[in-house]
């Protein structure tokens, strides 16, 4: 068995593959890091990608490090951003923290999981101690990352504190001295300023592992809590399965890819495929029975389309609101945003249904005393009254 072809599976890159084989070559449990900062309380599904790598090496027998941010998260990762991160207290961050890692057992085998907080060493650091790690990386290193010249060519601010970033992250792996890091390809720059401070302080350098990016239930953007669009470990079993029923057919053999770590059958239809998924992701995160229980409520709903005996989310119509306002309202209670241009479209297009009859006039003002079922698209539904 190639250990070292099976690891890389999945991996968008590794710097370097070479680098990878010698240390497994070394016959020694090898260090690898996964760093999660708890901005907020849930780990979605997109978080699992990498979570689901580490508990791969843990099983080969290698120590898994899980760094939890409580440092880095008052900063918070800025890839990707086209604004400064609103910032959070540490209590906030720690109470996030808790929950952080209550999910990532899911995934973890806690038994054989190091779990660190970098607060460990950061607290501990003077200013002077600061500004001499400031002084091994330059601005125009820095100003390399795509994200921050992306502003900067906007005149969009790029404060400081976010510069220092990467540079606490590179700080992590020296501590723990990391022997692989993993990370999204959007850690990429962070990742090989920690490869640069090792070298610095003369140990081996980490091996790379970037992991794809899961998109989120849009099918376009990344998965993301802040963005709507994400499906947490945590959620009801009936919710989580009818996110994953709202993806996108075309992003369904990359979530197989990530999520299952198998390729989607070819020959699948794209509804069977999904529940298949659902299926299984539920099961995961709660119980072959919640997950069958999931499964008939789904078939219920939609395949039968017997919605009045289907176990539906409670929604509170907004009296006197028009059709659209309460279908933005309606998703805002199952956790995802949509805006009335969304709403607006659905209702146009027919896809919102109140009571089994079809709502195309974005006019229409539901009655509020009477109960019933609001149908908002192929795969949601909530109960009035």
């Amino acid at each position: 068995m190639d250990i070292a072809a099976d690891l890389i599976r999945n991996c968008a890159q590794v710097l370097s593959e070479g680098e990878l084989r010698k240390k497994l070559g070394e016959n020694r449990p090898l260090r690898v890091k996964l760093g999660v900062d708890p901005t907020a309380p849930d780990i979605h599904l997109g978080h699992t990608v990498g979570l689901a790598k580490l508990r791969q090496f843990q099983e080969l027998g290698h120590q898994a490090i899980l760094i939890i941010g409580d440092f880095t998260a008052l900063i918070g990762d800025p890839s990707g951003r086209s604004a400064t991160r609103p910032q959070l207290t540490h209590d906030e961050v720690m109470a996030n923290a808790k929950t952080y890692q209550e999910q990532a057992f899911k995934i973890l085998d806690p038994a054989h999981t190091r779990v660190v907080f970098n607060g460990e060493w950061f607290e501990m650091m003077t200013f002077e101690e600061v500004i001499r790690l400031n002084s091994r990386v330059t601005l125009q290193q820095m100003l390399q990352r795509e994200d921050f010249r992306e502003r900067m060519d906007k005149w969009l601010p790029v404060r400081a504190h976010e510069i220092q970033y990467p540079i606490m992250q590179g700080r992590d792996s020296v501590m723990i001295q990391a022997d692989i890091e993993l990370g999204g390809t959007d850690q990429l720059f962070n990742i090989m300023v920690g490869r640069d401070l090792q070298r610095e302080e003369g140990q081996p350098q980490q091996v790379a592992m970037m992991l794809p990016i899961l998109e989120g239930l849009d099918g376009v953007q990344k998965m993301s809590k802040s963005l709507g669009n994400s499906v947490g470990v945590g959620e009801p079993p009936i919710q989580m399965f009818g996110k994953l029923m709202s993806i996108p057919d075309e992003v369904m053999p990359k979530y197989y890819e990530l999520l299952l770590l198998e390729t989607m059958p070819a020959d699948a239809h794209p509804m069977d495929a999904k529940k298949e998924l659902g299926r299984r992701i539920v099961a995961r995160f709660h119980s072959e029975a919640d997950a069958r229980h999931a499964l008939d409520d789904f078939n219920a709903r939609f395949s039968k389309r017997d919605l009045g005996s289907a176990d539906l989310p409670a929604f509170a119509l907004l009296s006197g609101q028009d059709i659209v306002s309460n279908v933005v309202a309606a998703y805002a209670s199952l956790g995802i945003q949509k805006s009335r241009s969304d709403a607006r479209r659905l209702v146009e297009q027919g896809s919102v249904q109140w009571s089994g009859e079809k709502v195309t006039d974005v006019k229409t003002v539901l009655p509020a005393e009477a109960g019933g079922v609001l149908k908002l698209d192929k795969t949601r539904a909530v109960r009035v009254g």
